[in-house]
């Protein structure tokens, strides 16, 4: 990864902190961007405005850009499980995480297509598998969707799309998988994942969602 420069949009989170090293680890130049800038740049998913000025801060300060990484939206655990299936927390919960993704990855894919390279991976998670909670399946299924969209109309350009999965994302995740639930995973697990998809080396790979800890026991999926 070597002289590749890739944004990682919640770079201060349980994921997107273990994503970053993992990414400086192999050589790149890993942006860490959140919303308050903790990582050292300031980008809201949510408005479009901060995304352009985010994505333009990048190229302005580094000369290109390799890769996007999205892993900016709130747990699932910060829903309101008493408003599961609440059309505005659902709504509410899609634009925190697709529609966030959506204004990243539009904004990225013009720089990228141009260039004739690029690496983009949201980060959905294995909620979009499940029943029992809409806003969380929504948000999931949603990004998923997008990305495959996106992946399909820059086939062939150079640029790639993709989203990962993980189950519960814990430092001290357990190896025992429980029917009807996923994996459990630990943040560097995932960064293991993304870092493959965002390299050179996965430039075949495009339009997949990837579970990262093991998708949910007992159910299968095409």
């Amino acid at each position: 990864m070597a002289g590749r420069v890739v944004l990682v949009v919640g770079g201060t989170g349980l994921v997107g902190t273990a994503v970053v090293d993992r990414l400086r680890a192999e050589g790149a130049t890993a942006v860490a961007a959140s919303r308050s800038g903790r990582g050292g740049l300031v980008l809201d998913a949510r408005d479009k405005a901060s995304v352009a000025a985010g994505i333009s801060t990048v190229i302005e300060e580094h000369g290109q850009l390799d890769g996007v990484v999205v892993a900016a939206a709130p747990s699932a655990q910060t829903l309101d499980s008493a408003r599961n299936s609440d059309p505005e927390q659902v709504l509410e919960a899609v634009d925190a995480k697709a529609s966030g993704f959506l204004r990243l990855a539009n904004a990225a894919l013009d720089v990228m297509s141009r260039a004739g390279y690029g690496r983009i991976v949201g980060v959905a998670g294995q909620n979009a598998f499940l029943t029992g909670n809409v806003a969380g399946s929504v948000r999931n299924a949603a990004l998923i969707i997008a990305a495959k969209n996106l992946a399909d109309s820059v086939a062939g350009t150079g640029v790639t799309v993709n989203t990962v999965s993980p189950g519960v994302v814990r430092d001290d995740a357990h190896t025992d998988v429980v029917a009807s639930k996923a994996g459990e995973v630990r943040p560097s697990e995932v960064a293991d994942l993304i870092a493959f998809l965002v390299s050179p080396v996965a430039s075949a790979i495009s339009g997949e969602s990837i579970a990262v800890g093991h998708r949910v026991r007992g159910v299968t999926s095409m």
